[in-house]
């Protein structure tokens, strides 16, 4: 992205800030590097990077002013390891990583720059931190969520089409969370009278046989496990299930915006407010190892009413009344 329209795409809001800190903090511009891993023009990647650069101003570092944002759009497997390096490269006072995908490429590009992490399941189990209390080296972040979530997202299925007995778990499988997802799910299954499929996607030829292939078979449903892939597809998957009638659970509320049915997860906006709260603190002197992984605190449940009613689905008051935010 272009530092004029990410400086346009800001909407040249300013944001004042104490005499006192302007000051100490004018000697020179800190440089803060972020690594996406979606498209620049997806929507959801620019309403990410508008909120952690807003929350960033709140806390006094604008663009342009004391602090200079470089991003970089991964979306291709070569990606990451290239703007790892440009990013170390460009000597970042600090590091902005999304997802697993970028966390990995960024510790090996560098061991003293520190970074900053969201959207990342296991970073414990991927080797990424020592532990959850004291991260260790140059990474700490925020999680996306804990395995035995993806339990819940089967009880959700269960509850609005209580008819489904098979239900196809898309997840990426060469990475923990998503075997970590898959193993919650079918370990919940059995109790709920469901059979559950995993289904390795990696490409949309690969989703598109794959589902087609499962919509000829009564009684299915489908459950979208959070992963880079089915962020980059959910609006393929999201039109798939309507084509195939298969009511679907997804792990955020983007696919849900698309079209697709009901999501329950993170609130994954909010993880960038917090964020930008470690990238200030670590510009000021703290060290990465003294600020703890945390796991969300903001979740939400989204329900799509017009997809219920192209399914045939009449949703359960009681779960209408636990929803946060519901489409019509």
């Amino acid at each position: 992205m272009r530092r004029r329209e990410f400086i346009t795409l800001l909407g040249g809001a300013a944001v004042s800030w104490p005499l006192a800190a302007r000051a100490e903090q004018a000697d020179r511009k800190r440089r803060i590097g972020i690594l996406m891993t979606i498209a620049a023009n997806d929507p959801e990647a620019q309403a990410r990077i508008v909120v952690f650069a807003q929350a960033l101003q709140a806390l006094g570092w604008t663009d342009g002013r004391n602090a200079r944002i470089d991003v970089r759009w991964s979306t291709t497997r070569s990606d990451p390891l290239k703007y790892a390096a440009e990013l170390a490269a460009l000597s970042s006072d600090v590091i902005l990583a999304e997802g697993s995908e970028a966390v990995g490429p960024l510790q090996a590009a560098t061991r003293t720059i520190p970074i900053v992490f969201v959207l990342v399941p296991d970073p414990v189990g991927q080797g990424f931190v020592d532990s959850l209390a004291r991260p260790g080296a140059n990474v700490t972040g925020f999680t996306l969520y804990e395995f035995g979530m993806a339990g819940k997202w089967l009880q959700l299925l269960k509850e609005i089409a209580p008819r489904v007995t098979r239900a196809a778990v898309i997840r990426d499988s060469t990475t923990t969370g998503g075997v970590g997802q898959f193993a919650a799910i079918q370990s919940m299954a059995p109790s709920l009278g469901v059979e559950a499929i995993a289904v390795n996607v990696r490409d949309p030829g690969e989703i598109e046989r794959t589902i087609a292939d499962f919509g000829r078979f009564a009684s299915g449903g489908l459950i979208v496990t959070g992963s880079g892939s089915a962020m980059v597809h959910r609006e393929l998957i999201a039109t798939l299930a309507a084509r195939y009638k298969l009511p679907a659970v997804y792990w955020d509320r983007a696919p849900v915006s698309a079209g697709g049915l009901i999501s329950y997860g993170a609130d994954l906006r909010d993880q960038y407010r917090q964020a930008a709260a470690y990238v200030d603190r670590l510009l000021k002197g703290e060290q990465p190892v003294n600020l703890p992984v945390q796991a969300p605190t903001k979740y939400e449940l989204v329900i799509n009413l017009k997809t219920a009613k192209a399914l045939g689905l009449e949703i359960p008051p009681t779960l209408l009344a636990r929803a946060d935010e519901v489409i019509e």
